[in-house]
């Protein structure tokens, strides 16, 4: 059993997030902490210009909803929104927050991740705690 597991969700059909905190919370120890992660990729500046300028605001506002009702039955369970590059910002929060496990979704892998790399697999190749990998 683990004490303190992160959850990366995506918000994308293939992605099975009910699974990961199902698998999470299974795998989380009586008192452990199970903290449910969004990572929100930077917007180049050339496209940002053409957005509103609150853009950004209400879409984290609107992901931290999100999350907060898929955390709501989970004990001890918290919701976070962060910037910047998905498998290095994984990597970087759960050590930051300490995690013995990371338990993430992914996706048939296809050519596109042989030659560019996955979230997954870049979380599973950089990780230094347990990585829970579900398909």
């Amino acid at each position: 059993m683990y004490s303190a597991l992160l959850v990366p969700v995506s918000f994308e059909e293939d992605r099975d997030s009910a699974g990961a905190l199902a698998v999470a919370r299974a795998l989380c120890a009586d008192g452990g902490k199970i903290t449910v992660l969004h990572v929100m990729e930077h917007i180049p500046a050339y496209a940002g210009e053409y957005l509103p300028e609150d853009f950004r605001a209400t879409q984290i506002a609107e992901i931290r909803d999100r999350l907060a009702a898929r955390v709501a039955d989970l004990p001890n369970a918290e919701a976070a929104v962060v910037e910047g590059h998905s498998g290095r910002t994984i990597v970087a929060e759960a050590k930051a927050r300490g995690s013995d496990c990371i338990v993430v979704a992914s996706h048939r892998p296809g050519m596109q991740d042989l030659l560019l790399g996955s979230t997954a697999t870049h979380v599973v190749r950089h990780a230094a705690c347990a990585v829970h990998v579900l398909r």
